[in-house]
């Protein structure tokens, strides 16, 4: 009878002693939650702020010096000297970055493709913006195409991550299309219904967890604050940007009241970028920007931009000494130090997002 109480007793000491060690190591069940929970893959939609190569060569200046310059060290269809948004995401996530949809059949035995897929075109909106480009509407049915011969599973787009990117080329091509100024205001909630539309519909197609961008602080793009000799961010764009930012967070706000949990998340780039352009402030982390509204590639004159060059191959467009110094890149794209600082910003609330079941 002793020998049974003892072998009980020492059964109870050990068990207690586990308990003991796991309550005292709160990371150990942190640890082992966040990455059963965490999202498998990455799926992208939207415009340059997200694109890592769709775009075609003949149309994008991101397949040309010196576009690539910091990473890959050569021009690859990124809109900066180096890595974008979606990197950064994936990065967070512990990924590789998404393989761009149009060169998926280059993906060889298509292990590059189990990390998810990037369907965001450079210049494109949720309509129709300048060139033939896949609206957002088009680059989800690329997606739902994929889901329909059984490319990704069910259980693939359940676990992972989608990141939908605009960053305002239906308001330029609403402009550059005859429209006029002052009717911007009705045609914001038209966009927004076509996004939520699009939000809906990626729901449906069975992804938990939807990362929506808001427009960025459209008045201290570089090609605004040129006007200015880049000193300052014009006040009226930036309005309208937060009519833009205020309908979205209403709207998805509703979408996740519907929802039994958060399935979407608004990523403020609106509020990051500004913080980051704040003279007053320090860089988060490690960037230190010199060069906060100037961007470090720039046409030699107003008929040229970043990656121009003449007839006989000569550039006409200068680049700084160190991307690193600039915030952007070009006159619309951050550097790869600026998304970083970016990213630095939203990683705490994106990761609260993430964990959340």
């Amino acid at each position: 009878m002793e020998s049974e109480l003892e072998l009980v007793s020492t059964h109870l000491c050990c068990l207690l002693f586990l308990l003991l060690i796991i309550s005292i190591s709160p990371g150990y069940l942190e640890a082992s939650s966040s990455s059963s929970s965490s999202p498998k893959l990455l799926f992208v939609f939207g415009d340059s702020y997200a694109d890592t190569g769709n775009l075609r060569k003949s149309l994008g200046n991101s397949w040309k010096d010196p576009y690539g310059t910091t990473f890959p060290g050569k021009p690859a269809g990124r809109f900066s000297d180096g890595r974008v948004l979606s990197d950064y995401l994936a990065k967070f996530l512990g990924l590789s970055s998404p393989f761009p949809y149009t060169w998926m059949k280059l993906a060889g035995d298509g292990k590059k493709l189990r990390a998810g897929m990037n369907f965001a075109y450079g210049g494109s909106g949720v309509f129709d913006t300048y060139a033939k480009l896949p609206n957002m509407t088009t680059q989800i049915d690329f997606f739902d195409n994929l889901i329909a011969t059984s490319f990704y599973t069910k259980h693939d787009v359940y676990s992972s991550l989608v990141l939908v990117c605009l960053s305002g080329n239906d308001y330029g091509a609403f402009i550059a299309k005859g429209g006029a100024v002052e009717d911007i205001e009705k045609f914001i909630p038209l966009v927004i219904d076509q996004l939520v539309a699009n939000l809906k519909r990626i729901s449906r197609l069975g992804a938990s967890k939807v990362v929506v961008t808001t427009l960025q602080p459209m008045g201290c793009l570089p090609r605004t604050t040129r006007r200015s000799s880049y000193q300052k961010c014009n006040t009226t764009e930036n309005m309208a940007t937060s009519y833009h930012n205020l309908l979205l967070q209403q709207a998805v706000a509703g979408l996740n009241n519907i929802s039994k949990s958060p399935s979407f998340f608004v990523m403020d780039l609106y509020r990051s970028f500004t913080a980051v352009l704040d003279p007053n402030q320090d860089s988060p982390g490690d960037s230190k920007f010199q060069s906060l509204l100037k961007p470090c590639c720039i046409g030699v004159n107003d008929e040229h931009s970043c990656g121009s060059v003449d007839d006989n191959g000569k550039k006409l467009y200068t680049v700084c000494s160190d991307p690193r110094s600039a915030f952007f890149w070009d006159e619309v794209h951050p550097t790869e130090a600026g998304w970083r600082a970016v990213y630095t910003m939203l990683r705490s609330s994106l990761g609260e997002f993430v964990k959340s079941s």
